[in-house]
């Protein structure tokens, strides 16, 4: 199967992954998307989010007429039923969160309704593409497709080539992703990939560490980062706008396995600030927080 081929991609996870790629996949790619979730509300929530994101980024800036905006929206549905959402489609992309009990037991069911033809994608940012494929039929068409977090504004995409993947399933996902205007790379299925593994699983450490020491706070630490490195963001404020704290920390167990305790462990502090509910994320407290509100008090 070639990209041309490719008329319908189902979307697993309407969460702000899930609901940023599958916009992406129906403005930009002209596809009909089934979006799909553990639920109708979370689906229902999922299909809010990507109508108040297209008219607050398009519409009221001139960008999208309002039949242009209804058009995008009208080739995305949604159900909570995973079997009915994956049925027809030739692509189907996983954006659950990162843990592979729940990956793998998504890609059973996916395998079991997917059409025969149909290439399988993970979103993952570090876990075994290869694992994750083994629970399946058809490995040969199961590979990553890493999006970055938010989806709809980061460049880069790494289409992960786990060891049985073919060519064919890889190039098809690479095509899709430089439809969606983004800049992928492909890379082989290797812990953290290319872009985080360079950066290193906890490269945000010795910005914890500053912090922790009381070095500097926040602020100052991310602005350093972004001026002495020209880089759009720091890592403290990404964190916090990702969530990526949390996956810090219940991620650790599969890094310490992979990269060993030197490179896997995680900073005190990132433990102690998801235990105290400082997750980052959209809408939640983040390390800005717990800065202010605890550590500058200490």
């Amino acid at each position: 199967m070639k990209l041309e081929d490719v008329k319908t991609i189902a979307v697993v996870g309407s969460g702000n992954m899930g609901a940023q790629i599958a916009l992406l996949c129906s403005q930009l790619g002209g596809y009909n998307v089934v979006m799909t979730d553990m639920n109708q509300n979370l689906v229902d929530a999922g299909l809010k989010r990507q109508k108040d994101q297209i008219q607050k980024y398009f519409v009221d800036k001139g960008k999208l007429t309002a039949d242009q905006a209804k058009d995008i929206l009208g080739r995305i549905s949604g159900t909570a039923k995973l079997a009915d959402a994956v049925s027809k489609a030739d692509v189907v992309i996983e954006a659950v969160f990162e843990n592979m009990a729940l990956k793998k037991d998504i890609f059973k069911q996916i395998d079991a309704a997917a059409p025969p033809h149909a290439v399988l994608a993970t979103n993952t940012s570090y876990l075994s593409v290869t694992e994750i494929a083994s629970v399946t039929k058809r490995p040969q068409n199961v590979t990553g497709m890493h999006f970055f977090n938010p989806p709809a504004v980061m460049k880069l995409v790494e289409v992960v080539r786990a060891v049985l993947t073919t060519p064919e399933a890889a190039a098809v996902i690479f095509d899709l992703a430089k439809k969606l205007n983004k800049e992928p790379i492909y890379c082989r299925d290797t812990y953290g990939f290319l872009a985080n593994r360079c950066a290193t699983i906890t490269g945000d450490e010795d910005a914890i560490e500053l912090l922790w020491s009381h070095v500097a706070p926040p602020e100052d630490i991310d602005r350093a980062v972004r001026l002495g490195f020209n880089r759009p963001m720091g890592p403290l404020e990404l964190g916090d706008l990702t969530g990526g704290w949390n996956i810090q920390v219940t991620g650790e167990e599969d890094r310490i396995k992979e990269l060993g305790f030197a490179k896997g462990h995680v900073h005190p502090m990132i433990r102690m600030m998801v235990r105290a509910g400082y997750t980052g994320g959209p809408g939640k407290k983040g390390v800005y927080d717990f800065w202010k509100e605890v550590i500058s008090k200490w």
